[in-house]
């Protein structure tokens, strides 16, 4: 999978006077998020590994970006699967910054 423009970005700081995205900039995002999903004001994306070390790894590398963008999934991590969500959650909806987080982790996969 190649880099995507999104992965080059920073995410901004977000207050709630942000407007959510509308569904025509979402749809537009998600073609560059190849295997993530949309439903409501989320997007998801489940990740599988070999066994709970490589995922554990993962995560720690998931949190690793959010730490450093300042923006923060919601995760779901058993055995061998690690389920990501990302929503801004102070605007009740989708901003870039969860797109450029989804790039992100993306490219995190394309390295392992």
């Amino acid at each position: 999978m190649k880099t995507c423009e999104l992965s080059t970005k920073r995410c901004k700081p977000c207050n709630g006077d942000m407007p959510a995205l509308l569904q025509p900039e979402i749809d537009n995002l998600m073609k560059q998020i190849p295997g993530w999903q949309q439903y409501d004001h989320i997007i998801s994306k489940t990740f599988s590994f070999k066994n709970y070390y490589q995922t554990m790894a993962f995560v720690n590398a998931v949190a690793w970006i959010s730490h450093q963008e300042d923006h923060h999934p919601d995760l779901g991590v058993s055995y061998k699967e690690c389920r990501i969500e990302y929503s801004t959650h102070v605007i009740h909806g989708l901003s870039e910054n969860d797109f450029i987080c989804a790039a992100k982790v993306n490219a995190l996969v394309d390295t392992l």
